[in-house]
């Protein structure tokens, strides 16, 4: 998932799970040994790793190794039906398979045959987890068939109509992170279990439905379409969406699906994925998916992007018409090594897929377009985590890149620490043992734990043994547990830089000296100059200042979402009412988590941003993912 698109802290919630009970003192789990690569679905799943405290599965007893679904999509009810069937390893001769469900209505279970019905319960509700799915089974059973349907508020799917799509046609799609999987797929939803799967999904005729799989790349006369991911991936990179799509070549592996009024400018905007596809590659190893396609999704997809792997699921306001919102794509991409190759084996060590995903970005950036463009990013970066250490307390135990969520919605995790302080600490790794040094041993470690799923104890425990053994002194100088463990930024992180903003702190300079923002030099400033030029202006900002701004630089007619939702931000705060009509605008267009939580949050400091809200959400609310409703629910305190 794209950093920055962050939820709000919540409230701790207690679960009366005895699993829960169990696992939350224990800080540091170990996973057992990695397992060797599957090719096809009849190999084996990986042993699955200590018991996840957000999952009611019991992998450790029978394993979920292969997931076969035939969905119909019905956008007049709103709902997936059909079945799915899984078939499993039974590792102890157990007679019971626990499987996470969440909203689902369970019709029938059969057992091999697909025809002899099993014995079922679902457990009692609990808050985030959903209900466990208890089926009875026998030590030879192989298959278990599950016939249901999804509900039409299942938190994992967003319908459209076509007027919230802007297509003439309605749209679905999925987000599956982090266990939302089991609102649309009774699975073992948990990053420590891989399995691989094929499908069968069924849309009206006119639309193609495409998944986080081998895709098609026209559309089907029959509105029927067959899906295979033949490498195993864990539940929450399970992905769907249908509606009127076209596909356009990017390179020999690698295209966009988008609808047809933006696949075209998708196409031009996303041009140079190949080449970031080659860096990668020649930095960490060949790409292992085949191939690597991106879909624009509607306006009111919650995240930047999702790593759905051969499949990465992105927003259109990434398409700025320049090409300079392209980070995204390498982000996505670097996914497809650090997460989908090897992923957390828990969402306590999610930073194991963000820190490294976000410095591997950042890698890809500086290959293809140049050191600057590293350093700049490096340094929004910094200063995107010294907003959440703030936000969150720089001594909490949330400041530690290794968590402990038990009792707590996995979302709760995913800020800009594991991000930012992860690939801060990536960073100082790379800084101490040199970068020719580190890059092998990071493209061993990818080789190495390929297609399994990890903790942080077993990170660590590589670490040490391929890289620092037997050189105490550079043990001593990164500071592993202080890192990890530990709260805030140790004080030996390296420091981040960028000469390429020197131009804008002189640009700032000389606004404070009470130069008109028309006199500025701001020839070639790149989307990162402009937001860091307007994330540091001088404050406060009266009205006679931001008019002069917005004239100059036309801020509130900006193209580009990132400039104009920073640009807005200011607006607020400065009670800009000239600029009201694109505030409103924007929210009521975009559904980008990242821009809606700090636009809302800012609006609720005043009385009269707090009207101004929540009367934008009340018409906005309805074309917003469950993901982006749940986080302004809670800063609007949303009643409706």
């Amino acid at each position: 998932m794209k950093s920055f698109d962050l939820p709000p802290s919540a409230a701790l919630l207690l679960l009366a799970l005895p699993l829960l009970a169990a696992c939350a003192g224990q800080p540091r789990p170990t996973a057992p040994a990695a397992a060797a690569e599957p090719q096809q679905p009849a190999t084996p799943a990986s042993p699955a790793p200590p018991r996840d405290v957000h999952s009611f599965a019991r992998p450790d007893e029978v394993a979920v190794e292969h997931l076969k679904l035939d969905l119909t999509v019905d956008f007049n009810a709103r709902q997936l039906a059909g079945r799915a069937s899984l078939r499993i390893a039974n590792k102890t001769g157990a007679d019971r398979l626990y499987l996470d469900t969440r909203g689902l209505d369970i019709r029938k279970v059969t057992l091999d045959d697909g025809a002899t019905e099993a014995a079922f319960t679902l457990g009692d509700e609990v808050e985030f987890l959903g209900r466990p799915l208890e089926v009875r089974i026998t030590p030879a059973t192989r298959w278990v068939s599950i016939d249901y349907t999804t509900r039409p508020d299942a938190a994992a799917l967003q319908w459209l109509t076509p007027a919230q799509a802007g297509s003439p046609s309605p749209f679905l799609y999925t987000q599956s992170q982090a266990i939302l999987a089991r609102t649309w797929v009774p699975c073992q939803d948990s990053p420590g279990v891989r399995m691989t799967y094929e499908a069968t999904v069924r849309v009206p005729r006119g639309l193609m439905a495409v998944m986080s799989a081998e895709n098609p790349t026209a559309k089907t006369a029959d509105g029927v379409y067959t899906f295979k991911m033949p490498q195993r991936i864990p539940s929450y990179l399970l992905a769907l969406a249908a509606g009127d799509l076209e596909f356009r070549a990017l390179g020999a592996n690698s295209g966009v699906y988008a609808l047809p009024t933006v696949v075209e400018r998708a196409a031009w905007e996303l041009a140079d994925t190949p080449k970031m596809i080659a860096a990668a590659e020649k930095l960490y190893g060949p790409y292992k998916w085949g191939r690597y396609d991106i879909l624009i999704l509607p306006a009111s997809y919650p995240f930047g992007g999702m790593e759905n792997p051969r499949l990465t699921f992105a927003t259109p306001t990434i398409l700025a018409g320049d090409r300079s919102l392209v980070a995204l794509v390498a982000h996505e991409l670097a996914h497809s090594w650090s997460g989908n190759l090897v992923t957390n084996a828990t969402w306590n060590d999610f930073w194991l897929n963000e820190g490294f995903t976000t410095y591997f970005e950042g890698r890809i950036m500086e290959a293809v377009y140049g050191r600057p463009y590293f350093d700049m990013l490096a340094v929004l970066g910094r200063q995107d985590l010294e907003d959440v250490l703030k936000e969150l307390g720089p001594d909490t135990a949330d400041t530690h890149l290794y968590l402990s969520l038990a009792g707590r919605d996995p979302d709760e995790g995913m800020t800009d620490v594991a991000y930012e302080k992860g690939a801060l600490f990536v960073r100082s790794v790379e800084q101490t043992v040199g970068r020719e040094r580190f890059d092998k041993f990071l493209r061993t470690y990818f080789d190495t734990f390929a297609f399994q799923s990890i903790d942080t104890t077993k990170f660590v425990q590589y670490l040490n043994a391929q890289l620092l053994a037997g050189k105490p002194e550079l043990a001593e100088k990164i500071q592993l547990d202080r890192w990890i463990y530990g709260p805030g930024v140790p004080a030996t992180a390296p420091e981040v830089r960028s000469e390429a903003f020197t131009q804008v702190g002189q640009a700032l300079e000389a606004l404070k000296a009470g130069t008109p923002a028309s006199q500025l030099q701001t020839t070639g400033w790149t989307t990162h100059h402009w937001l860091h030029f307007l994330r540091n202006l001088p404050k406060p900002l009266d009205t006679a200042r931001m008019a002069d701004l917005d004239a100059a630089f036309r801020f509130s007619e900006s193209g580009n979402s990132e400039i104009l939702s920073a640009w807005l931000m200011d607006v607020i705060e400065a009670r800009y009412q000239p600029a009201y009509p694109a505030l409103e605008r924007f929210l009521t267009t975009v559904g980008r988590r990242k821009f809606l939580k700090p636009l809302y949050t800012e609006l609720a400091k005043s009385p009269e941003g707090a009207e101004m809200a929540l009367r934008i959400y009340e018409q906005a609310r309805p074309g917003y993912h469950s993901v982006s409703q749940n986080t302004i629910d809670e800063i609007l305190d949303w009643q409706g």
